[in-house]
């Protein structure tokens, strides 16, 4: 009857919270193992202190001054910091490179309309030097945090996914309720990454733009 109200139920529909995919830097876009290199070489040279630097790149992942701790007495490892931070835009930005993969996995990100998200151990101002001179554009990036620290970050970013190539980064996604996406470009293999957590685990990042449309088509629906 005319005037009264409709009683038809209409189905509701829950929105999907936009994706947002986090990324660590160092070993999972960046091949900086040749930059971090010449800014280890710059600082033992005006330290003398020896330093193993095949070793230190073999391992990268903890903040720099975690690393610093195996090679200078504790009171001496934020003057040996601030001496390699100083060197690093210099020395380190133009020998690294980006991995296979890195720019068509943050294009892809957004090519499904989502957010790119940086989150790296490494200091953000050297941070986004790396990004800006490989043409990788994210929407935002975040540095200083390392393991857990970073699921605090992922979380206030609403990241769905953690993408890493160290077991700390497993750790970071894990804090945030976030998936763990593993690469086995850096330090940690397939079972070391799968054993901390993983969700899932790629070669490198050339699979990844397939794997994420499929994970947002899953999402969707």
């Amino acid at each position: 009857m005319a005037g009264m109200a409709s009683t038809v139920q209409h189905p509701v529909h829950h929105p999907v919270h936009p994706l947002t995919v986090g990324f660590d830097l160092d070993m999972t876009l960046v091949d900086s193992r040749p930059g971090i290199a010449a800014a280890y070489r710059v600082l033992v040279a005006e330290t003398g202190v020896p330093i193993d630097i095949d070793l230190v790149v073999s391992r990268l992942g903890p903040p720099l001054e975690a690393e610093l701790a195996h090679w200078f007495p504790a009171a001496e490892v934020p003057a040996a910091a601030d001496l390699y931070r100083a060197a690093y835009p210099d020395h380190a930005i133009a020998p690294s490179t980006a991995l296979a993969g890195a720019r068509e996995s943050v294009a892809a990100v957004r090519a499904l309309g989502g957010r790119a998200i940086v989150v790296t151990a490494k200091n953000e101002p050297h941070a986004k030097l790396h990004l800006a001179y490989l043409g990788i554009d994210p929407d935002t990036v975040i540095g200083s945090l390392w393991a857990e620290a970073k699921g605090e970050a992922l979380r206030e970013q609403g990241a769905q996914v953690y993408v890493g190539d160290h077991t700390g980064d497993v750790r970071g996604a894990r804090v945030a309720g976030a998936l763990s996406l593993g690469v086995t470009t850096g330090p940690c293999d397939a079972a070391e990454l799968r054993t901390a957590g993983a969700d899932v685990v790629l070669e490198d990042l050339t699979g990844f733009p397939a794997w994420l449309a499929a994970f947002e088509a899953d999402r969707a629906a």
